[in-house]
């Protein structure tokens, strides 16, 4: 069931994706943004079922450091933590990262509704190009379903037993993107829920009047 901190339809980001899902496939779908320890604790159990359990991925080389660096996105159906992957951002680029859904919920488009509202949260910040490190084996399926580009002149790598490639991504521009002269409390707002007055914004009394942001 969607709820106050469910993600709106990503129009900009689900651009990226080769074949869109339906619409109702996205009502069907909660996405958020991890705010919370509890919400980190669902993100480390998805990837712990998938990369540890499914990938025998090494513990250390799966929780590298970056976790409490990046921004988590949490897929859920009928209330159920499903999917989730993790976004970097860097000057120029960003990156994502540790994209992965559990068996039973593979073939239900997840990976395109997580990967739009993904895209849509870089073309708000204003980032033009995303990229990815994906396993060589899925660049066939990566390009089937993601408007990107093979990276050929920079050369495979690998760990964990993988090899892989890495793609560059076009993101489009969003007619929201944020920017040094936006409202000051739309710069202030969570991460993802930028077009909500946030808390701060509740906090305003009759008696303190100020701007009302956009």
């Amino acid at each position: 069931m969607k709820n106050s901190n469910s993600l709106d339809y990503p129009g900009t980001g689900a651009a990226v994706l080769r074949t869109k899902p339906g619409r109702h496939h996205f009502d069907r779908t909660t996405v958020k943004v991890a705010r919370t320890l509890d919400d980190l604790q669902k993100v480390f159990a998805l990837r712990a079922a998938v990369f540890l359990a499914e990938q025998n991925c090494p513990y250390d080389e799966e929780y590298d450091g970056n976790d409490l660096a990046g921004l988590h996105l949490l897929g859920f159906i009928d209330d159920e933590p499903v999917a989730t992957l993790r976004l970097r951002w860097f000057s120029a680029i960003g990156k994502i990262e540790r994209v992965c859904i559990l068996p039973r919920a593979r073939g239900r488009f997840l990976d395109r509704i997580l990967l739009a509202h993904a895209f849509e949260i870089a073309a708000i910040k204003g980032y033009r190009l995303m990229i990815g490190q994906i396993q060589a084996r899925l660049w066939r399926l990566w390009s089937k379903v993601l408007i990107c580009k093979l990276r050929e002149d920079r050369p495979s790598f690998s760990f964990s037993g993988y090899e892989y490639l890495e793609i560059d991504i076009p993101v489009p521009l969003h007619p929201s993107t944020i920017t040094p002269y936006s409202d000051p409390y739309i710069l202030i707002r969570p991460e993802g829920a930028w077009h909500r007055p946030g808390v701060l914004e509740s906090a305003i009394t009759s008696n303190n009047p100020v701007g009302k942001a956009a």
